[in-house]
């Protein structure tokens, strides 16, 4: 146990290290942030799959791939804010789950990005391609995903105990994977929801918004809390996050999720490619 917490603590201060080491980049550097920071915000907001643009775009910069991600998700967070806001209307009629989700939610974003920062760095970028491929996947089997879940929203639309105990423990598995890595935590979320008889997509995104505050927000914490965060970095795409995700949810009504989705799954599919031969 002492060893595995001086190695914790050894990365930790590696970590902290790059993070203090990182300067403001160069113009070109803030054009190519801000502009992933935006793509990414709006993304979140209407289908989810943000980090595929997001988490590469810095990975491409140069960043070291966990400093990346911490960075990331506390850079995104405010977008999520920003999304749920756009849905606050349709947020009001989901009380009924708020609770209930919220709770797995915190405890497993914060399972997640305490298992982050134990992985080695070397070894978290052998999983870099893995999981953008995975997510990517994910987001291109959403429609499926959806209508296998509306099969199963009408049986269970009034669910008994025993299901509710499987979806908290479903969006509590869904928290460990956006602390630790979060893309396409979206669609999962989306999928919980629909576990437990929701039907209304604005519904669902709004309420899909609030937890996925709740999970980056834990996250969020831990990482800046542990050093792990690259601020100048972060703070750029803070403030672009937050432009996307107002801009995102606006137009989530006159852009169809299909072509949103598609474009994602493109981009994904590009980066694992990347990221495989870099």
């Amino acid at each position: 146990m002492a060893s595995a917490q001086t190695k914790s603590q050894t990365f930790s201060k590696a970590l902290v290290g790059k993070a203090g080491q990182d300067s403001m980049g160069s113009p070109m550097e803030i054009a190519i942030i801000v502009g992933a920071a935006v793509i990414a915000g709006a993304i979140n907001s209407i289908a989810g799959g943000g980090t595929l643009i997001s988490f590469p775009a810095l990975v491409w910069l140069g960043r070291d791939p966990i400093l990346a991600n911490a960075t990331n998700t506390i850079a995104l967070w405010p977008g999520s804010f920003a999304g749920m806001v756009g849905f606050r209307r349709e947020l009001a009629s989901t009380r009924r789950w708020l609770f209930l989700l919220v709770i797995p939610s915190l405890l497993g974003g914060t399972g997640g990005a305490i298992l982050l920062l134990r992985t080695p760095s070397t070894t978290f970028d052998r999983l870099v391609p893995l999981l953008i491929l995975g997510a990517t996947l994910l987001l291109a089997a959403q429609e499926m995903i959806t209508r296998r879940l509306a099969f199963i929203a009408e049986a269970h639309e009034n669910p008994t105990a025993g299901w509710v105990v499987f979806v908290f423990t479903f969006q509590f598995l869904v928290g460990v994977y956006g602390g630790y890595f979060g893309a396409g935590i979206g669609i999962l979320m989306l999928a919980a929801l629909g576990l437990i008889g929701m039907t209304d997509l604005h519904q669902m995104n709004g309420l899909k918004n609030l937890l996925a505050i709740c999970i980056n927000g834990v996250a969020a914490i831990y990482f800046a809390i542990s050093g792990a965060v690259d601020w100048n970095d972060g703070l750029i795409m803070a403030g672009g996050a937050i432009v996307g995700g107002v801009l995102g949810a606006r137009l989530a009504h006159r852009f169809g999720r299909k072509f949103v989705r598609r474009f994602v799954v493109a981009i994904g599919l590009i980066m694992t490619v990347v990221m495989l031969v870099r």
